[in-house]
């Protein structure tokens, strides 16, 4: 290998050298990051939220629902008389369903459980995209008025129209979320 090739671990990868298949290098460090939070959420977890969560995945599968289909299937054919290998324990099939309830309480409190544990990712996710979008909107308003003073400085005469007017205009985020609860009040109300 010689010394202009890229190297092989691209997990690294800086703005002057190239990502993996092709990506952006601050898109691939970024990934990275993403996959090793993701890790560590997962071993923050407590021994309670990753049960949940591989019973919820487990209950999600095919096998689940294969392994229902044997057990339930044998337990009615046993007990309505189909084949007289066993005598019926439950012809009326009564403790088969007060299982089948028991077990979807705690499927359901399970995926609740797991529900809720995803809720609270996507929460901090939107609140990190709200963080970015508010910095990317500051950043913008910032580059509009360095690019009016340029343009000042070159004596280049900008045509400041209302729109213009409006995007050097630094976005107030407490105004918007009021705006948006009114909005959603009003919805709600009408």
């Amino acid at each position: 290998m010689g010394p202009t090739a890229a190297p092989e671990d691209h997990r690294y990868a800086t703005p002057t050298t190239p990502a993996a298949e092709g990506l952006a290098p601050a898109l691939a460090r970024n990934i990275d990051a993403l996959i090793e939070r993701r890790k560590r959420e997962a071993k923050a977890a407590s021994l309670e939220q990753r049960a949940a969560a591989a019973i919820s995945s487990f209950a999600g599968s095919m096998m689940f629902v294969y392994i229902h289909l044997v057990f339930f299937g044998a337990w009615i054919v046993l007990n309505v008389g189909i084949i007289n290998l066993i005598k019926p324990w439950d012809p009326s099939l009564v403790v088969l369903a007060m299982f089948a309830s028991v077990e979807a309480i705690f499927l359901s409190t399970f995926v609740l459980i797991n529900q809720n544990r995803m809720a609270a990712e996507d929460d901090a996710r939107a609140d990190l995209d709200l963080q970015v979008s508010l910095l990317n909107e500051h950043e913008t308003t910032r580059l509009i008025r360095l690019v009016e003073q340029i343009a000042k400085h070159l004596d280049v005469q900008i045509e400041a129209d209302d729109e213009l007017k409006e995007l050097k205009r630094d976005v107030a985020p407490e105004a918007v979320l009021d705006k948006i609860e009114e909005a959603g009040e009003r919805a709600r109300a009408g």
